[in-house]
């Protein structure tokens, strides 16, 4: 093993020694490495291109991971393959956020474009606080509301704690085709995550700039349906909080609502106001709370109180099920693996009125 870590001039190095096809320069040099970063035994960055020649980077971006894998010392390589987007003539809607709501010292949000293509309905799944299942109930709720017979996709937002790929069983990056990546099918679902992206021992070492491309990257240039068959609903799951990436979605794409996830206890409730407070904000209609892990350990009915005092829909309640955690580590939602099972029901219950409510 080597004695130092790579530096950030062997990175650069290496990365100038794979070449630019239009331009024959070095990858720095022509000025196609964004957010490059270095750390320990890890490196990563964002390789932006002009829209529709994604297919063309393709291969230099798998050149630049083995580069950089190369290096002595070099664990983990992150590397992100994304296209401008022209900013669209006439946005759907501009969400306006008070500097209250606003670190100022972050980067400005995106410019404002419409939904991705030939998608009917984008509903975001979020929590303001990690840990109460929420990718669970987002994954199993998109199977739910596929099994009324709806195309339905997922996009796994959470940049930093990419769980769909497990949740599922699928793994590999995407098929370029067109300048689009396809996105992987299982379960009756469009499955996209940067864990498909990258390895899956990968340590997400990004920025919020960079996050924030990553989840652009996977909105805009997934081919998430076509004229003839057009994506029904498109289901986020959004990471925990009130960051970067939930900035970035609001302001890429018309949200039609959000559902939030919390645990009954008020730690986790406390969060929740603050997650439903934000799309208060930027004017997305929150659809209604799910109590996740409801019973003795955590309590029951905190969610419910809670929805009656922001003056939104309780959706239901999801007890704590060890079927549910075993189906989501075995790769398969339960609500597939189930489909009569009590729990299948209880999302049954839940994707009826959230379709109801989008209209689908």
């Amino acid at each position: 093993m080597p004695d130092r870590a790579p530096t950030r001039e062997q990175v650069i190095a290496a990365l100038d020694a794979v070449r630019d096809p239009k331009t024959g320069q070095g990858l720095v040099a022509a000025g196609l490495v964004q957010g490059l970063t270095v750390a320990d035994d890890r490196a990563g960055f964002v390789m932006e291109v002009p829209a529709g020649e994604t297919a063309l980077y393709a291969p230099v971006r798998d050149a630049a991971e083995a580069a950089l894998k190369a290096i002595p010392g070099m664990a983990r390589v992150s590397v992100v393959l994304t296209a401008e987007t022209a900013p669209a003539s006439k946005p759907a809607r501009t969400a306006s956020l008070s500097p209250q709501a606003v670190n100022q010292n972050r980067p400005k949000a995106p410019v404002p474009t419409d939904r991705p293509a030939h998608v009917r309905r984008v509903l975001a799944i979020a929590s303001g606080k990690g840990g109460v299942g929420k990718s669970t109930v987002a994954v199993n709720l998109a199977a739910a509301l596929a099994a009324r017979g709806l195309s339905v996709g997922v996009l796994d937002a959470d940049v930093y704690g990419p769980s769909l790929p497990t949740m599922t069983g699928v793994s590999g990056k995407p098929e370029y085709r067109d300048g689009m990546m396809q996105p992987h099918l299982a379960h009756g679902l469009k499955l996209m995550s940067v864990g498909l992206l990258t390895a899956a021992t990968d340590a997400m070492i990004w920025r919020g700039p960079m996050a924030s491309q990553a989840v652009t990257q996977m909105l805009t240039q997934t081919r998430w349906g076509t004229e003839a068959e057009p994506l029904d609903v498109l289901v986020v799951d959004l990471p925990p909080g009130t960051g970067d990436v939930q900035l970035t979605l609001i302001q890429k794409t018309p949200l039609d609502g959000a559902v939030i996830v919390s645990t009954p206890q008020e730690v986790a409730l406390a969060d929740a106001r603050r997650a439903h407070v934000l799309f208060q904000k930027v004017g997305v209609p929150t659809l209604g709370l799910i109590e996740n892990m409801s019973g003795d350990v955590f309590g029951q009915g905190g969610a419910e109180a809670e929805a009656g005092r922001l003056g939104v829909p309780f959706l239901g309640d999801l007890p704590l099920d060890a079927a549910l955690r075993e189906a989501g580590d075995a790769g398969r939602p339960l609500v597939s693996a189930d489909p009569d099972g009590a729990m299948a029901r209880r999302f049954a219950v839940v994707a009826a009125r959230v379709a109801d409510v989008l209209g689908v």
